[in-house]
């Protein structure tokens, strides 16, 4: 429970919450009785969301959409729920994308939106939503960054894992920063998760081929990053396989990891 007679339930904000992972941490929010504040472009999916949750679960859920790739879009997302007289407590960091394509192939607009959305809008809504948490003695910070991140980067879609690894180095020193006032910070970093991810960059069927093995499903992400998130941990590589490459390319010589980076590029991802 997060909350009792005498005291109100906590809220949780959580970022790209109309589908896959930041869905799947809106339920686990709702089931341990958080209220929660939902954003993303699609306001139809996200009041959906917000009616199972509400019958599910008895929370109080606030739909606000928003499109991140506007540089003003944290500001007023910010704004419009202390407008409702509300706290965020719980912020998940989830919206995200990957551009298609190399990198000189696109169009600036479309790096420099994803930087947006990837990068300076988590940072930003974690600089305004901070001092309140601090001043209450109590946060929770959820970067959803991911293993490609930790291991070496590979072609195409090339501002991805750098905007990943950003969001693992940001959460580990901020945690450093915030751990003395009862706000704690982790980077949950999942491998290859069955979200529409893949179908909208279209290497569905490339990906395909991966075993199966190596795929996780959003309910399990999500709850392990929740668990991972109110156990105190920075860093947290879900499953076993993943934290198995992870160690590895910590372990194997640069090299190494780097020549098998180059023969992984092309074949499941098309330039």
């Amino acid at each position: 429970m997060t909350g009792s007679v005498d005291t109100p339930p906590r809220t949780a904000l959580v970022t790209g919450a109309s589908a896959g992972i930041g869905a799947a941490f809106a339920e686990v929010l709702a089931a341990h009785g958080f209220d929660l504040v939902l954003t993303a472009r699609r306001r139809d999916r996200l009041e959906a969301l917000a009616r199972e949750l509400t019958d599910r679960h008895g929370r109080r859920v606030m739909v606000e959409p928003a499109d991140l790739a506007d540089r003003d879009a944290p500001r007023r997302l910010v704004e419009a729920i202390a407008g409702q007289g509300i706290a965020v407590d719980v912020l998940v960091n989830n919206a995200g994308y990957a551009v298609a394509g190399s990198y000189r192939r696109t169009t600036w607009t479309q790096q420099a939106d994803f930087i947006q959305v990837m990068v300076t809008a988590p940072c930003e809504l974690v600089h305004r939503l901070l001092p309140a948490m601090i001043e209450r003695g109590y946060g929770r910070i959820i970067n959803v960054a991911s293993l490609a991140g930790l291991v070496p980067a590979s072609a195409g879609q090339t501002l991805y894992a750098a905007s990943k690894a950003f969001l693992i180095k940001f959460s580990q020193s901020l945690a450093l920063e915030v751990a003395p006032y009862g706000v704690h910070v982790t980077a949950v970093c999942p491998g290859f998760t069955y979200t529409e991810f893949h179908d909208v960059l279209g290497n569905r069927d490339r990906m395909s081929r991966l075993p199966r093995f190596m795929w996780m499903d959003a309910a399990t992400v999500a709850r392990q990053g929740y668990e991972a998130s109110m156990a105190g941990q920075v860093v947290y590589v879900n499953g076993r396989v993943n934290r198995a490459i992870a160690l590895l390319v910590r372990l194997l010589p640069e090299r190494l990891t780097w020549a098998v980076a180059r023969r992984v590029t092309g074949k499941v991802r098309k330039l």
